[in-house]
């Protein structure tokens, strides 16, 4: 029901523009894959991959790329797909980054805004569920890349 409803804001907001819909992975497929059959719009796709955990449960501070975008971006509207917003790092970095490669716009859909460790000022678009806290896996979100494929979204408890 949530991404049936920023589906319908995002085609609303992009009526008539070129919209560049950026994954990260890869947490954000599964939920992307979700929120594009709702954008009634014609869009065009990509991935990027980058990093800020490694392996574990806390982020290292810096993003690591394995995959960067393969479309061009210059004159376009970026849409940032990502599963979750922590301490804000990876989506302030990369707006950046396509902004200095002249995307006409970016803006952010996240699936949860999670602001218990925020670290970067960020400004997020589109969030499906505000979450306080907690470690989260599933719907994309995994644990150490276990735990993507559960059918919603969990929170771990405490030592797992």
């Amino acid at each position: 029901m949530r991404v049936r409803e920023l589906g319908r804001r995002i085609t609303g907001d992009y009526q008539g523009r070129r919209l560049l819909v950026v994954g990260i992975l890869n947490g954000a497929f599964i939920f992307m894959a979700d929120l594009i059959r709702q954008i009634d719009l014609p869009v065009e796709l990509d991935f990027l991959r980058v990093s800020s955990y490694g392996g574990g449960k806390s982020s290292s501070g810096t993003l690591k790329f394995t995959k960067d975008i393969e479309l061009p971006v210059e004159g376009k509207d970026v849409l940032l797909v990502e599963d979750i917003v922590d301490t804000g790092l990876t989506i302030f970095r990369l707006t950046e980054i396509l902004l200095e490669r002249k995307a006409d716009s970016v803006r952010t859909c996240v699936l949860i805004d999670k602001r218990e460790r925020r670290e970067h000022s960020v400004h997020l678009d589109y969030t499906g569920f505000v979450v306080e806290q907690g470690f989260l896996v599933g719907y994309g979100l995994d644990c150490d890349e276990q735990l993507r494929q559960l059918p919603g979204v969990y929170r771990l408890a405490e030592g797992e």
